[in-house]
Parts: C-alpha cells; sequence; structure tokens
C-alpha cells in the first residue's frame, strides 16, 4: 500500500497543485472558486484509479454506490482544500469561518509544560493546523513531513512561507527525534499524519469502515520514546469558506510494553483507526486519500 500512495498522489496532486497556486494567486478566492468545477471534472475524468478508490471509500463509508454528484462533490472538497492551503500559507485565515472544538483540551495538556503530539490524518486540512497557533499564538508548532515523498508540497511552503518551512520536520532524518524532543522539551506542539504506510515491516493490519487496512505504527512508536501526551487533530471543511477543527484527548502518553510491544502497537493504532472513522462517517467528502487503501 506504500507504494500505492506515494506513486499515485504525488502524480494525482502535482499538476493540481501548481494549478491551485497559480489561480490562487492570480484571480483571488472568489475568482478561484469559479474555476474548480471546471477543474474538478478534468482531473475526475482523467485520473481513473484515484476515482475508482475514492468510489470504493464512499461505498464503505455511506453503504452505497457513489455516484457521479458524490464524486464531483469530493474532489470540488479536495480542490478547494489546496486553494484555501496557498491563503493559509500566505496568512490569511482573515479569509475564512473556522471554528474550533476542544482548545481546552489542548491547552490542559500544555499547562503541564511537557508539550505533546497532534496526531492527524489526510481527513481534511492538516493545514488547519497552523489556525491553532493562531488562537495560542503562545504555542510553537512543529510539523513531521516525509519530504521525500511530498517534495511539491515542500516546495510550495518554501516559496508562499519560508517562515513555515522553517517548523518543517523532516521524518527519517538524522536528528529527527532530537528536533521532536526539544520542541516537546519546550513545551510546543510536534505535529503528525497517522494514515499512510511509508514501510511495509511497519505497519498493522485494523479494521477500518468494515474491512482490513494496513496503518503505520511510526507515530504511536513515536509517542512512546518522546513520552508525551497525544491529542487527536481533524481539520474538516465544511463547504464554502467555513472550516471546523476538532482536538480530542487521545492518551496521556503511549506505553509499548516490552512482552507485548506487537499487541500493544496494534490497540493503539486500533484505537486511532476508531476515531479516524467516526470523523470519516461525519465527513465523508473530507478523504483525501486518493489510493486503494484497503489490503484486498
Amino acid at each position: 500500500m506504500s507504494q500505492a500512495w506515494q506513486q499515485q498522489q504525488e502524480r494525482g496532486s502535482r499538476a493540481s497543485i501548481r494549478m491551485m497556486t497559480w489561480v490562487a494567486q492570480s484571480l483571488g478566492r472568489p475568482g478561484a472558486r469559479a474555476l474548480l468545477y471546471p477543474i474538478c471534472a478534468y482531473f475526475l475524468l482523467g485520473s481513473g484509479a484515484a476515482r475508482r478508490a475514492i468510489g470504493r471509500f464512499r461505498e464503505q463509508a455511506l453503504g452505497r454506490p457513489a455516484s457521479w454528484r458524490d464524486l464531483i462533490r469530493h474532489y470540488h472538497a479536495f480542490a478547494s482544500t489546496i486553494l484555501d492551503r496557498v491563503y493559509f500559507l500566505l496568512g490569511r485565515f482573515d479569509l475564512f469561518e473556522i471554528q474550533v472544538h476542544g482548545l481546552d483540551v489542548l491547552d490542559r495538556e500544555l499547562a503541564k509544560g511537557r508539550g505533546c503530539v497532534l496526531l492527524g490524518s489526510h481527513l481534511g486540512s492538516f493545514e488547519m493546523v497552523r489556525a491553532v497557533g493562531l488562537s495560542r499564538q503562545h504555542i510553537e508548532i512543529r510539523v513531521l513531513m516525509d519530504e521525500q515523498n511530498a517534495p511539491l508540497i515542500r516546495g510550495l511552503i518554501q516559496e508562499l512561507n519560508p517562515a513555515a518551512a522553517e517548523t518543517v520536520i523532516q521524518v527519517g532524518g538524522a536528528d529527527t527525534m532530537l528536533q521532536v524532543k526539544e520542541c516537546l522539551d519546550r513545551g510546543g506542539v510536534v505535529g503528525i499524519m497517522g494514515d499512510r504506510v511509508m514501510q511495509e515491516d511497519q505497519a498493522v493490519v485494523c479494521n477500518f469502515l468494515g474491512r482490513e487496512a494496513r496503518f503505520p505504527t511510526g507515530t504511536m512508536r513515536l509517542a512512546h520514546v518522546v513520552r508525551a501526551p497525544v491529542v487527536l487533530f481533524f481539520g474538516l471543511y465544511r463547504g464554502g469558506n467555513r472550516y471546523e477543527v476538532y482536538l480530542e484527548s487521545f492518551s496521556e502518553g503511549v506505553r509499548l510494553s516490552h512482552e507485548q510491544r506487537a499487541t500493544d502497537l496494534k490497540q493503539w493504532t486500533q484505537r486511532y483507526a476508531d476515531r479516524l472513522e467516526a470523523f470519516c462517517h461525519r465527513a465523508p467528502d473530507n478523504w483525501f486519500n486518493f489510493y486503494e487503501f484497503w489490503n484486498d
């Protein structure tokens, strides 16, 4: 599955991200949004594998086959978040209505002075983590990113907001864990997404929307090593200029016992998959994994 998303996602997003960036900067948000439907139709018709993957996801999440109307709405939600990412990186949060639920959860954890891990996914816009930083301007926020498999995203961040690019921590780097630990020791927040497998030997099979799917264990391993509390994060797009951010307590600290490490990893990862599933039911249009997610 790791090869599937690494190949499909880059192919599917490269042209769309470049196009959205140009449109956003040239036309402004109202003008850019007027072009979203024809752009979506182009990518919907030209990406058979991605279209089938989204159709299958929607059938699993909603219990019925996806119609063309469903698919165009799904692609439109994705295109909207790509477009809006440009404005977020430019600091134009004033263009949006953003509701943040659960800030008290984050405040409670950070008040303990040990920082926390913000665990997200490719459901909705993880870029909304910056909205949390806007709400609590004293918080240091770093984001873990696999730059080798997302060079275009990294380039976009570097071009539009060099300061934001400085907050990115490269996954698998020589000093990755050191940077994570230093941020947490300063009472900061480290964001990471936990739904895409990068290494097949670091994944477990979980039940997700009624079928078996592989989820990475790296996030739980990291949380165990740094001994920090974990807060779930979902930044959902709600149409127009509206976003909702949800913060939920996940764990005071992920613990993996030496005796049953594999079992503990599976239990913690399944717990994450269960919460991801719950939010998929709330906002199915926000599922932005455009590849075959299930093992079969």
